[in-house]
């Protein structure tokens, strides 16, 4: 049998068990955000209106289960196969991309309703969105379907990783980066053309939620950026799916408090007129 393993098996172990440690950590703390808000989840569920932004909520709230589930399975199930990997791991990319899709789906729309759903600007943003996917997609995909798998060599740890990874595995976490500072340019502008003239609290909640959730997107963007070009093994990936998790939570967190604070005004707010808490989208203004 044998017992003296090269650094490189210790350095790929190593890191599939820190790949472990952190999903466990990430699951935890998404169970307790969960837990902690049900009460909030049920109200907002039971009383709002059936809506098609209703449908996105639930979509982004309840996804990232499945991603951690797929994960927790790929981390711990031993004697994977490279193939079983790759599908494993092309799943877990699936609802990565999904994830980001509709929390991000949010703030288009707020970003839109701030511009009282201009249809140029409507038509630019959803022009950079459908570029945006259809790269990551293509990217994600072609990179992962040539690249070799690879299991530790060392007994009982579990998991895989990619032994080869691409460079271009950060392309869409520059997308993303970039799609944010756009939104957030955006949001910025419209707060500094109207932040006198409009004083509803509803507008200002809406414009600091923007602001705090693209920091929060283009930090971790630019994180998994520089994790995807210089870390090896599993390393590389380790913050992909955390990014997506904070930002199905911050997503969903804004909105029910949003539709909170809206139950709250009575119809008294100026923002009232755009009804923000359900995103039905108001007439298109050119």
């Amino acid at each position: 049998m044998q017992t003296d393993y090269s650094a490189d098996d210790i350095a790929a172990a190593t890191s599939l068990q820190f790949f472990t440690f952190i999903y466990v950590s990430i699951t935890t703390f998404w169970t307790y955000d969960y837990v902690c808000s049900l009460h909030e989840e049920w109200r907002f569920l039971l009383d709002s209106h059936w809506t098609k932004v209703k449908g996105l909520y639930i979509v982004t709230r309840y996804l990232p289960f499945l991603l951690l589930a797929t994960n927790m399975y790929l981390s711990f199930i031993p004697n994977e196969t490279p193939s079983k990997c790759r599908v494993l791991d092309n799943i877990c990319s699936g609802f990565g991309i999904l994830s980001a899709v509709c929390s991000e789906g949010f703030f288009v729309l707020r970003t839109c309703a701030l511009w009282n759903n201009n249809r140029i600007l409507l038509a630019a943003v959803l022009v950079s969105v459908l570029t945006c996917v259809g790269v990551s997609i293509g990217i994600t995909f072609t990179t992962t379907a040539p690249a070799t798998y690879a299991i530790s060599a060392i007994p009982g740890i579990t998991g895989c990783y990619q032994s080869s990874t691409s460079l271009r595995i950060f392309i869409p976490f520059l997308l993303l980066s970039a799609f944010e500072l756009g939104l957030m340019t955006l949001t910025l502008i419209r707060a500094i053309q109207h932040w006198r003239t409009t004083p509803s609290r509803l507008y200002v909640v809406l414009v600091k939620h923007n602001i705090f959730y693209y920091t929060c997107g283009f930090l971790f963007s630019v994180a998994n950026i520089f994790t995807s070009l210089l870390l090896h093994y599993s390393y590389h990936a380790i913050l992909h799916d955390f990014q997506f998790m904070i930002l199905a939570i911050l997503a969903t967190r804004m909105h029910r408090h949003l539709w909170q604070m809206k139950r709250q005004t009575h119809g008294s707010d100026a923002l009232m007129q755009v009804p923000m808490s359900d995103m039905s989208p108001a007439e298109c203004t050119a």
